[in-house]
C-alpha cells in the first residue's frame, strides 16, 4: 500500500460569516429574497389584525342582545379603520384579510421555491464543476462518503432552510412584536399575564429542548454505528459465516440496538414532556385572562369580545416563539453545512493548462524518469531518486513488495499526482509541458478495481470510445477473449448489468474492462494488478487478451503473481521507492537477488 496523509478534519468556522457567504450566493435573487421577507412581515401584520375584529364581532353581537347600537368600542378610536362598523362590515374585514394573509403567504412560497431552487441548483453545478478540476490529492484527505454526504445532504439542508425556515423568522419576529404591541394598546394589564405565561413557557420548553438535543445526539450517533454494523456485516457475510462469526455479529447488533432504544426513548420522552408544559402555562393564561376579563367585563371597563382578542393572540404569539427556538438550531446546521460546501468550492484546484499548446502528435512511447522525487506526505518520502528508460513498444512489469511505490510511478506518469523534483519524459518532451487531458490521452488503463455502470454490456465496452461502431464494439471484445462470454448471456450485449456489475463474475468484469481498453486502442498502456481477483483459467483468458491488448505498444504491467509477467521484456524491482534490479526475468533469476526471493516464494511447496 502507498503511504497517503491522514484523512483532515474540517473545522467550524464563524456563524455570521458562512451565513453572509450564504446570502451573497444568492447573487440576485436576493431582491426577490426581500421581497417574500416583506410579503411575510405584511403577512404576519395582518394576520395580528383578524383577532381584533373577530373580537369586534362579538362584542357588536353583544351590543345587539343588549339592545346597543352596535357600536364598536373596544378599540381606541386611533387603531380603529373606522369607529363605527356593523356586524357585516366586521365579518366581511374578516375574510378579506385572512383572504389576503394567505394569498401573502402563498407567494411568499411560491418565490422561495424559484430562489432555493435556482440557488441548490448553481450550487449543485458549481460542486460538479470543482469537483473535476480538483487533484486527486485532495481525494486522499476525503473519504467519497465525505464528498458524497456535501454533494447531496449538505446542499438539501440548504434548500430546505431557505426555501422555509428563513423567511419564518421574519414572520415569527414580526408577529410577536406586533402581537405584543396590540395587547399593550388594548389593555396593558391582560398584556402582561399573556406576557409572563408565555415567556414563562418559552423558558421551561428551551430547558427541556437543552436536555433532550444531548439524547437526539446520542441517538444519531448509535444509529450511525447501526447502519456501520449492518453494512460491514452484510458485504463480509461470507467471511462471517466462514469463521463462526454469528453469534458475535448478534451480540454487537443487540448491545447496539438497546443503546438506540435506550436514548431514542429518553429522547421522545424529554422532548414529549414540552407540549404538555405548554399547554399548561396556555391553560392558566387563558383561565387567568378570563377571570381577570371577566372581572373588567362586569366592572364595566371593556366588552366581552376583548377577552376572545387576547385568547387568540395568545394562542398566536405562542407558535413563534416556537418556531425561533427551533430555526436557531436549524440555522445552526444550515451553516455548517454551507461551511462543508464551501470548504470544496474554496479548495485549490489543478493548475489551469488550456493555454498550453498539443506537444506531441505522433506518439511513439519512449518514456524516461530521471531523478524523480515524490511524497504524499512531504515528511515521509515516497520516491527517491528514480530513474528509468523505457523504449517504446517495451512491456514493462513493476514489481515490488507492498509500499514500494509502484503504483505511485504509475500515478505520477499520469500525472494524478506532481512530482517534488526531476522530470519525467514522453517522446523527449516533459510531461509537464502538455496539459493534463493530453498526457492521459495517451494511455489506456486496466486497474484491478473493476468499474462497470449500470447499462448494458455495449454500453460499457463503448465507454472506451466516443461514437464507436457496433462492429469496433463486437471486434474489440473478440480481441480480448470476451465475446464467447457476452453471447451466453441473455441478450448477448445488450445484458443489463447491475450497478458494479455484480450480475457477472469477477473475470467477465475484468475482461469487459479490457475491452473497453483494446476499443480505446491507446498507443501505452497501464495494467494494474489485474489478475490478482480471477481463478487459474479465468487468469489465461485475461493474459491472453493483456498478451492481444500489449502487442505494439509501450506497456506498464503492476503485478503482484510474477508468473503473469514472465515474458516481459524488462522487470523493475522497486523497493523502498526505487529500482534495486532490473532485467527480463531469467537474467533477475540468475543473478539470485530480490526478485529471485519474491519469485520463488510464491512457488514454494
Amino acid at each position: 500500500m502507498n503511504r497517503r496523509p491522514p484523512r483532515a478534519k474540517v473545522q467550524v468556522a464563524d456563524f455570521s460569516g458562512t451565513m453572509k457567504r450564504l446570502f451573497r450566493y444568492l447573487g440576485k435573487n436576493w431582491i426577490i429574497l426581500l421581497i417574500a421577507a416583506l410579503f411575510a412581515i405584511v403577512s404576519g401584520v395582518i394576520s395580528t389584525i383578524v383577532p381584533i375584529f373577530v373580537g369586534n364581532a362579538l362584542s357588536s353581537l353583544y351590543n345587539l342582545y343588549e339592545g346597543g347600537n352596535g357600536v364598536i368600542n373596544i378599540i381606541p378610536e386611533y387603531l380603529n379603520f373606522e369607529v363605527y362598523l356593523d356586524l357585516w362590515q366586521t365579518l366581511n374585514l374578516i375574510v378579506i384579510f385572512a383572504f389576503l394573509s394567505s394569498l401573502l403567504g402563498y407567494l411568499q412560497g411560491y418565490m422561495l421555491i424559484g430562489i432555493t431552487q435556482r440557488l441548490t441548483y448553481k450550487m449543485r453545478s458549481d460542486l460538479a464543476d470543482k469537483l473535476n478540476t480538483l487533484p486527486l490529492s485532495f481525494f486522499d484527505k476525503f473519504s467519497y462518503g465525505d464528498i458524497l454526504s456535501r454533494m447531496t445532504n449538505d446542499v438539501d439542508t440548504i434548500n430546505q432552510t431557505l426555501s422555509s425556515n428563513i423567511i419564518e423568522i421574519f414572520r415569527a419576529v414580526t408577529l410577536i412584536v406586533a402581537i405584543v404591541t396590540f395587547m399593550f394598546v388594548l389593555r396593558w394589564e391582560m398584556a402582561i399575564i399573556a406576557v409572563v405565561m408565555v415567556v414563562l413557557s418559552f423558558l421551561v420548553a428551551a430547558r427541556f429542548v437543552k436536555i433532550s438535543q444531548k439524547f437526539f445526539m446520542q441517538q444519531a450517533k448509535n444509529s450511525g454505528d447501526m447502519n456501520g454494523h449492518v453494512e460491514e456485516h452484510y458485504n463480509g457475510h461470507l467471511i462471517v459465516k466462514v469463521f463462526g462469526y454469528e453469534e458475535k455479529a448478534l451480540t454487537n447488533f443487540n448491545e447496539i440496538n438497546e443503546r438506540i432504544y435506550d436514548t431514542s426513548w429518553k429522547a421522545q420522552f424529554v422532548s414529549g414532556i414540552m407540549m404538555p408544559v405548554q399547554f399548561f402555562f396556555s391553560n392558566m393564561a387563558y383561565i387567568i385572562v378570563a377571570i381577570v376579563g371577566g372581572y373588567l367585563v362586569m366592572d364595566g371597563k371593556i366588552l366581552p369580545g376583548l377577552i376572545l382578542t387576547f385568547v387568540q393572540f395568545m394562542r398566536q404569539v405562542s407558535n413563534p416563539i416556537q418556531t425561533i427556538g427551533q430555526t436557531a438550531s436549524v440555522l445552526q446546521m444550515t451553516a455548517a453545512s454551507a461551511e462543508r460546501v464551501f470548504f470544496i468550492l474554496d479548495a485549490e484546484s489543478e493548475e489551469d493548462e488550456s493555454h498550453k499548446p498539443q506537444m506531441l502528435n505522433g506518439i511513439k512511447g519512449h518514456v524516461v524518469f530521471k531523478d524523480v522525487y515524490f511524497s504524499y506526505d512531504k515528511e515521509r518520502p515516497v520516491i527517491q531518486g528514480f530513474n528509468a528508460e523505457i523504449k517504446p513498444g517495451q512491456t514493462v512489469a513493476i514489481v515490488g513488495p507492498t509500499g514500494a511505490g509502484k503504483t505511485t510511478i504509475v500515478n505520477l506518469l499520469m500525472r494524478f499526482y506532481e512530482i517534488d523534483r526531476g522530470e519525467i519524459l514522453i517522446d523527449g518532451v516533459n510531461i509537464k509541458d502538455m496539459k493534463r487531458d493530453e498526457v492521459r490521452s495517451y494511455f489506456g488503463m486496466v486497474l484491478q478495481d473493476t468499474w462497470i455502470f449500470e447499462g448494458t454490456v455495449y454500453d460499457n465496452i463503448a465507454y472506451g470510445k466516443e461514437n464507436a461502431t457496433k462492429e469496433e464494439v463486437i471486434e474489440a471484445a473478440k480481441r480480448s477473449q470476451s465475446h464467447h462470454f457476452i453471447q451466453s448471456l441473455p441478450d448477448a450485449y445488450n445484458f443489463m448489468l447491475s450497478e458494479d456489475g455484480l450480475n457477472i463474475s469477477a473475470g467477465q468484469r475484468q475482461l469487459l474492462t479490457i475491452s473497453r481498453a483494446m476499443l480505446a486502442n491507446k498507443p501505452m498502456l497501464i495494467l494494474d494488478e489485474a489478475t490478482s481477483n480471477v481463478d487459474t483459467r479465468t487468469e489465461i483468458l485475461i493474459q491472453q487478451a493483456m498478451d492481444n491488448l500489449m502487442k505494439n505498444r509501450t506497456a506498464f504491467v503492476i503485478a503482484h503473481r510474477l508468473s503473469t509477467i514472465k515474458n516481459a521484456d524488462v522487470i523493475f524491482v522497486m523497493r523502498d521507492g526505487n529500482i534495486i534490479e532490473q532485467g527480463n526475468h531469467q537474467s533477475l533469476i540468475e543473478q539470485n537477488g530480490f526478485y529471485a526471493q519474491l519469485y520463488n516464494s510464491q512457488f514454494e511447496k
